[in-house]
């Protein structure tokens, strides 16, 4: 007899990742007498059923594709008790023959909101751990679910069709593109919970999933809920689709605006603007956008808002004066170019 439903839907999803894992892998050296060392894929576990889930294929799959397979918490150090939370993980993550496991403590800042913060710290302690074990790519236990909640926050926002793309599949922070795995993207929250009851695994509920006062729970809370009875079922799996189809239209236009760039800009490297006025105004906002981001403007502190105010000098010039951007970026249009620079 195989294992119960949600347990091989889970193994399915991480035994599919590994694989793809093994292909990005480069082709051994032709050396008879060195032994190919396996690469070592972590888990990103904080105790919760969608990553103890995870952990559990992960420990069962690895072997099996001759995969290492490691562990790593973060404390956060938000909550009483955290630690102790962090050492419990590490014991149920050895217990399931992961190795190495490690707890990691992270100061959490404030810019951007509470959420944001510690999402930032916990993946530069993420990206550390797997620079430190040699690590190949991290997985993270993120469901259907999770990626429904993205869509609708990326929606509320108004930031465009990249921020409806929600979580992709691969990601990775720059010289690690391709670092962080989701294998549960296409999984409910539900499955994955399953896994862990019948695999008698114990999983811890974290508070602040339930806490009113954070963004993301009060729409898994109460506007989700509200939307499905409004709506009917199939709200999660509908917003998930939007999630891909939005991803593959932002890359493409991604793309496109690469391809454009360096037809816009003068010997000087400037850019022209009749030049781009002529492109469509998502193409040409992509490269104002990346030509912002590269003058020194944080990424994620560039809204909408303020890529709109860059395109007016280009689509409705009246003379306007400089532009301020994030970062002590400013934008200008001098002589028919526009130039992003350092203020």
């Amino acid at each position: 007899m195989g294992p119960h439903p949600a347990v091989a839907a889970i193994r399915l999803a991480v035994r599919r990742v590994l694989h793809d894992i093994l292909n990005d892998q480069p082709a051994p050296d032709a050396n008879p007498h060195e032994r190919p060392t396996a690469p070592l894929v972590l888990v990103a576990c904080s105790g919760g059923a969608d990553s103890m889930g995870l952990a559990s294929a992960l420990a069962f799959e690895a072997p099996r594709l001759g995969v290492r397979a490691g562990g790593v918490t973060v404390d956060h150090g938000l909550q009483p008790g955290s630690d102790l939370r962090a050492a419990e993980v590490v014991l149920r993550l050895r217990e399931l023959g992961l190795d190495p496991v490690e707890s990691t403590v992270v100061a959490v800042g404030r810019e951007g909101g509470p959420e944001a913060a510690a999402r930032d710290a916990r993946y530069a302690a993420l990206d550390a751990a797997a620079k430190a074990h040699g690590a190949t790519a991290v997985l993270l236990g993120h469901t259907r679910d999770d990626q429904a909640e993205t869509v609708l926050l990326g929606l509320a926002r108004g930031s465009g069709i990249r921020s409806l793309s929600g979580m992709a599949a691969v990601s990775g922070r720059p010289g690690a593109a391709r670092r962080y795995r989701r294998p549960f993207l296409h999984l409910d929250r539900q499955t994955v919970r399953k896994a862990c009851m019948v695999q008698s695994l114990p999983v811890w509920d974290d508070p602040h999933n339930a806490d009113p006062a954070y963004t993301r729970s009060r729409l898994r809370h109460e506007g989700l809920p509200a939307l499905e009875k409004a709506l009917g079922k199939g709200v999660v799996e509908a917003l998930a689709r939007t999630a891909q189809l939005s991803r593959d239209d932002a890359d493409a236009l991604d793309a496109w605006a690469g391809q454009a760039e360096s037809s816009v800009r003068d010997a000087a490297g400037l850019l022209e603007c009749d030049k781009l006025y002529a492109l469509p105004p998502a193409v040409r906002r992509r490269i104002l956008r990346r030509a912002a981001i590269e003058a020194g403007a944080p990424a994620g502190s560039l809204f909408a808002r303020h890529i709109e105010e860059v395109d007016r000098l280009i689509t409705g010039w009246r003379g306007q004066g400089v532009i301020n951007l994030p970062g002590k970026v400013v934008a200008q249009r001098q002589g028919g170019r526009l130039v992003i620079r350092q203020g």
